[in-house]
């Protein structure tokens, strides 16, 4: 008797709640990585925070270029998944693996010897200049290790196996608390490395994952198995992968240069302001993780159906998820409205200059909240149909069309100065999230999984 499948049949909330809420708490779990270095560079003062914002959206670029494709494993495993095709699903799994992991070294390599001219790019001035740079130099050398494991958890979250990962991730943000203080202040024989400590605690933990997950996946007791005899390139599957993945590589690396550019335009009013962009920022994407849950939850949801060919079920987890966003987050926005000033304080203590700045910013940023949701959820309808250009399309019109040109021109061209640039965010997400819907609405995404049927 064919076992059934509970993300193709029964109730759509049901599934949804099931794969998001583990997907969330995954975030957020990964996301204390960052909030834990900024609470503890928080302490050697302003200078050290600033040097991490600064290099973290470059980081971010990086990641993204390699990262973007580990959603093609989600795409294609949960499509082969919904139709029952277990062999598809496990060599899908070994040819992304093996893709990721050659992407991975040699993101790490140009990183590496790219640190102090990219950092001189983006404005780090010579108070954080060194620090910048060493943080962002160990941070590089960790990249084969995170890439390994996004693979692992994009390839879990196709097959709906949602909570492995979070088992992992809890064990190493716990090890990270421990490590971070150690490699930052130094204790006993461990010197104390500053900036650069909060990278090597990092690179210790996501060892660890990396390990765990491939351990995993090679012992083929969790949904999947990768074999070595599969992990050789096989051009047409490598081709569907990268034709699946280069446009999300590109959404997400355009999202990670348009943060690098609104950090561009931040440094020219200096390292207070820079350090207040940094907490608003990483806070809000504190916040704004239940958005990118949902949308990955939705991926795979309606990957799923759509390997099972109910195109009519993918459409109302669309919709399902997309009220859920805009309401929940809607409500979460209100809340950073009125907490914003004491949970900035949280972070630094005694700088109220900077603490009056981030709070401006979450405040002018979180009524949004609700829209950023919707169109983070779209975007993983689209690319759950394996429509993975519309997203990207998407992506470009709110950072590149919208949100930059804007931040420069109200910051740079009107009386308020900086704070243009926090105009900037619920601007463009308020446009792209309306355009998101007009696109979702005209239901081409939908013919083009037809088309692919009948092809």
């Amino acid at each position: 008797m064919e076992k059934k499948n509970k993300y193709t049949e029964g109730k759509i909330f049901n599934s949804l709640f099931s794969l998001a809420v583990p997907i969330i708490l995954a975030n957020i779990l990964q996301t204390a990585y960052q909030l834990i270095d900024t609470f503890w560079l928080g302490r050697l003062g302003a200078d050290a925070v600033a040097a991490v914002s600064l290099s973290f959206p470059v980081l971010f670029l990086v990641l993204s270029l390699g990262s973007g494709l580990t959603l093609a494993g989600t795409v294609l495993v949960s499509q082969y998944k919904g139709a029952n095709d277990q062999r598809m699903v496990d060599f899908n799994s070994s040819q992304t693996m093996s893709l990721i992991f050659f992407i991975s070294i040699l993101l790490s390599a140009v990183s590496y010897y790219s640190a102090e001219p990219l950092m001189k790019l983006i404005g780090a001035g010579p108070e954080i200049l060194s620090s910048s740079v060493s943080y962002f130099k160990v941070s590089s050398l960790g990249f084969v290790f995170l890439f390994m494991f996004f693979s692992f958890q994009s390839l879990m979250r196709g097959i709906g196996n949602v909570m492995l990962p979070v088992y992992i991730v809890l064990f190493t943000v716990f090890l990270n608390l421990v490590l971070d203080p150690l490699f930052i202040f130094g204790y006993g024989r461990i010197p104390g490395y500053g900036v650069a400590g909060a990278a090597i605690a990092s690179i210790i933990t996501q060892a660890l994952s990396a390990v765990i997950g491939f351990w995993i996946l090679k012992r083929g007791q969790s949904g999947i198995k990768i074999q070595t005899r599969d992990m050789f390139p096989h051009l047409s599957t490598i081709k569907k992968i990268v034709n699946l993945g280069i446009p999300s590589s590109l959404e997400q690396s355009t999202r990670a240069l348009g943060m690098t550019m609104m950090v561009i335009l931040v440094t020219g009013f200096g390292s207070e302001v820079v350090a207040a962009y940094g907490i608003g920022a990483r806070i809000l994407s504190f916040i704004v993780i239940p958005a990118l849950g949902l949308a990955i939850a939705t991926t795979s949801l309606v990957g799923q159906n759509v390997g099972a060919i109910k195109i009519k079920r993918a459409e109302k987890v669309a919709n399902l998820s997309s009220q859920i966003a805009f309401f929940g987050l809607t409500g979460m926005g209100l809340l950073m409205f009125f907490f914003a000033e004491p949970i900035t304080a949280f972070f630094i203590p005694n700088d109220p200059e900077v603490i009056k700045d981030a709070s401006l910013f979450i405040k002018i940023m979180s009524p949004s909240f609700g829209l950023l949701g919707v169109q983070q959820v779209l975007n993983g309808v689209f690319n759950g149909a394996g429509f993975t250009k519309a997203s990207m399309l998407i992506s470009i019109l709110n950072l590149w069309i919208i949100r930059f040109p804007l931040a420069y021109l109200l910051s740079h061209k009107t009386e308020i100065g900086y704070e243009g640039i926090w105009w900037a965010f619920p601007l463009s997400n308020a446009v792209a999230a309306i355009v998101a819907f007009i696109y979702f609405k005209q239901g081409y995404w939908k013919l083009r999984v037809f088309r692919r049927r009948k092809a």
